[in-house]
């Protein structure tokens, strides 16, 4: 695998985003953190780290249940430590998951943060956004573009320690040699096209080039959320 993640501030003075690349363990994590005043950049930082902690203790035989078993032992590290200071209360994170065993990618998903494959030129989302105006998609109350620009469109259905359980999406991706996968944060997709995310990253010949290009573009359309994108290159199986 050849993997690269970016970050960039967009207009906010803190970076609220985490990400994670272990290339040893194909592991790719992306989080974005939501909270009072540090409560963001503390959830996200948390969830990744118990996300990578739980996966390293654990051998992918059972790869669907152990990454959404580490992403509840996530969510539950960022619930208690919530509880255990005033100015923490409530906070959460958005939580995508990417871990590749032998020719298959697992995904495990809370929230808005999204996952894509890109093959052949196209590119499909593998995700789903766990937010209100994509359940306003999905009752044909909204176009997608419209859901990009909605005032609401930060309002999440689902999160990462905001309550005792999360509820879990898990994906599984059967890979081929030269699929790229990309894990991106809101701040990306909610000012750069599936379109315009796909010809930026087809183009590329890099990854490096790629999640670089990929958020600055995305922070030169005057994104005002933070924005993180990992691109992963499928190079062998």
């Amino acid at each position: 695998m050849l993997a690269q993640g970016s970050t960039h501030l967009g207009q906010r003075e803190n970076n609220e985003d985490f990400f994670l690349v272990d290339l040893e363990r194909n592991l790719f994590i992306v989080a974005d953190g939501m909270g009072g005043h540090r409560a963001g950049e503390i959830a996200s930082a948390l969830a990744v780290k118990a996300v990578k902690e739980y996966l390293s203790n654990i051998p992918g035989i059972n790869a669907a249940a152990a990454i959404r078993e580490a992403v509840q032992a996530a969510n539950y590290q960022v619930f208690v430590h919530a509880s255990l200071e005033d100015a923490l209360e409530g906070m959460g994170t958005t939580l995508t998951v990417l871990w590749i065993v032998g020719r298959t990618g697992y995904v495990a998903h809370v929230g808005d943060s999204r996952a894509y494959l890109i093959r052949d030129g196209a590119i499909d989302r593998i995700t789903c956004d766990h937010s209100l105006v994509q359940e306003m998609v999905e009752n044909g109350g909204l176009s997608e573009y419209e859901a990009r620009i909605h005032p609401q469109r930060n309002i999440l259905t689902r999160a990462v320690g905001t309550q005792s359980q999360a509820l879990v999406d898990v994906d599984v991706v059967n890979l081929k040699e030269k699929d790229i996968l990309l894990l991106c944060t809101d701040g990306l997709n909610s000012v750069l096209s599936d379109e315009e995310i796909c010809n930026i990253v087809t183009s590329s010949t890099t990854v490096t080039q790629s999640s670089s290009t990929l958020v600055n573009c995305a922070a030169q359309r005057g994104g005002q959320d933070n924005i993180t994108a990992i691109v992963v290159f499928v190079d062998s199986l």
